[in-house]
């Protein structure tokens, strides 16, 4: 992806610590290797609070400072995964558990970026926020899809793991990145 050298590409999400890290980026490479799903490896794993956004390099203070407060006015909290869902006949994800707590941070960063730093997410608006963790990008053809999704239909998968804070992922041309992370108010 070209980028114009005073703009980069972001997207803010929660990225879980090990082991689960290592487990979903084993399952993303389970769906490379099965199916040639490679879209879910350019990133790590993560729940996606706020979709791509080109922002310029001569603004970093103001986001960083905003996303700092954010962070700050937040509270750990525990998030569990719990098997397999699709979008689309396209997308794979690992499943969030329904949670009040991530709701509300979703909703803290959403109003973050439109009320401090201007960003509209008309995405969101129309989709809602939907958590999940992408282990079979959008580049798992509809006909591989028929293939690969009775493996996970049924698969048994849990995980707990603590949130305490959020992360700024940053795209370095080939992939996605963790560029800096927020640690909420009580960690």
């Amino acid at each position: 992806m070209k980028q114009q050298s005073n703009v980069e590409l972001f997207f803010i999400a929660i990225v879980p610590d090990e082991p689960v890290q290592g487990e979903i980026m084993a399952l993303k490479n389970e769906v490379y290797e099965k199916f040639g799903s490679k879209g879910a490896l350019r990133s790590p794993a993560h729940i996606t609070l706020h979709m791509p956004f080109k922002w310029k390099v001569s603004k970093m203070e103001l986001l960083e400072k905003s996303l700092q407060l954010t962070a700050l006015e937040c509270d750990s909290f525990l998030q569990q995964l719990d098997g397999f869902d699709a979008f689309d006949q396209r997308v794979i994800f690992v499943d969030v558990m329904e949670n009040p707590i991530l709701r509300e941070l979703h909703s803290k960063v959403s109003r973050c970026m439109r009320t401090k730093l201007n960003m509209m997410n008309a995405d969101y608006k129309a989709k809602g926020f939907h958590p999940h963790v992408t282990i079979a990008f959008r580049d798992l053809k509809k006909s591989v899809f028929k293939e690969a999704w009775p493996e996970f239909e049924f698969r048994k998968y849990n995980a707990s793991f603590n949130v305490g804070s959020f992360e700024l992922l940053k795209h370095n041309g080939s992939g996605w990145e963790v560029y800096r992370r927020f640690p909420f108010g009580d960690d």
